[in-house]
C-alpha cells in the first residue's frame, strides 16, 4: 500500500520560496508528481518525474519550481522561488504508472493520467 504524506507548506510573501516534501512508502519505479488546487477550481497538474529522472512541467511554473527525489529517503520535493500569489492552492503529492520513460507526464499526455495514489495535501498561501 502506498502512502504518501506532504509537509512544507505554509505562508509567505510574493518573491518567496518553500520547498515541499512528500514522504513516500510502500512503493518503488512509480510516476512522481506534484499537483495543486486553488479555491474554485480544477486541480492541475505541477510537476512530474520519473523513475529515470525525466521531468515535465506546467508552463506557470517553468524557470520557478523544480521537482526533484531523493530514492535513498523515498522523499519527492517541490522547490518553489519567486513565489506568486496565483501559486496559492492546496498542493498534493501523487505517485503512478509510467507510461512512456522520458515522455511528457511520464508518458501520458496529461498530469493526473495514471496516478493512482494521492496524499492529503499542504496548504500554500502567496500573499502579495
Amino acid at each position: 500500500q502506498v502512502q504518501l504524506v506532504e509537509s512544507g507548506g505554509g505562508s509567505v510573501q510574493a518573491g518567496g520560496s518553500l520547498r515541499l516534501s512528500c514522504a513516500a512508502s510502500g512503493y518503488s519505479g512509480y510516476c512522481m508528481g506534484w499537483f495543486r488546487q486553488a479555491p474554485g477550481k480544477e486541480r492541475e497538474g505541477v510537476a512530474t518525474i520519473d523513475p529515470n529522472g525525466s521531468t515535465t512541467y506546467t508552463d506557470s511554473v517553468k524557470g520557478r519550481f523544480t521537482i526533484s527525489k531523493d530514492n535513498a529517503k523515498n522523499t519527492l520535493y517541490l522547490q518553489m522561488n519567486n513565489l506568486i500569489p496565483e501559486d496559492t492552492a492546496m498542493y498534493y503529492c501523487a505517485a503512478g504508472g509510467v507510461a512512456i520513460y522520458g515522455g511528457s507526464w511520464c508518458g501520458h499526455g496529461d498530469p493526473t493520467a495514471g496516478m493512482n495514489y494521492w496524499g492529503k495535501g499542504t496548504l500554500v498561501t502567496i500573499s502579495s
